[in-house]
């Protein structure tokens, strides 16, 4: 006999966890976007496979577009453990590829990304590559999510 969903499980928030390499650019982007752009649906999350500390071009081109992400930190995939997670989204290749299981992990999903960060040229030239990754995060969310 199947039991019924009470009505507080079913209004609960799906939890996602996303997931690169640094936690530094696409996944505090991805992060923030989901929270922002879908929050009423999703509780969002980020980590790095080896978290390092949230890029000041992440900072910058979020800021652009009003969405403020100075008070986010690196964390590692540790921060999440006995956290039920419904997905775990992986944004670039390497941690796709190094990514363990995560424990409550739920869904994974794997959707990349070029690396910001990795950027090479001018500032003006590294901000544009972190303007259009932001923009394809977002468009990502607004037709995934």
């Amino acid at each position: 006999m199947m039991e019924k969903n009470t009505e507080a499980e079913n209004k609960r928030k799906k939890r996602v966890l996303f997931v690169c390499t640094h936690n530094s650019s696409r996944s505090q982007m991805a992060e923030e976007l989901l929270r922002v752009l879908k929050g009423n649906r999703w509780e969002a999350y980020s980590a790095g496979t080896s978290p390092t500390g949230v890029h000041p071009g992440a900072v910058q081109a979020m800021a652009e577009i009003g969405i403020d992400i100075r008070g986010h930190r690196a964390k590692g995939l540790d921060a999440f453990q006995g956290i039920a997670l419904d997905e775990v989204v992986t944004v670039c290749d390497h941690a796709q590829e190094s990514c363990p299981v995560v424990p409550g992990g739920g869904v994974k999903r794997h959707q990349s990304f070029e690396d910001p960060a990795a950027a090479k040229g001018t500032e003006a030239e590294v901000l544009a590559v972190f303007r259009r990754v932001r923009d394809e995060i977002r468009e990502w969310i607004l037709n995934t999510y």
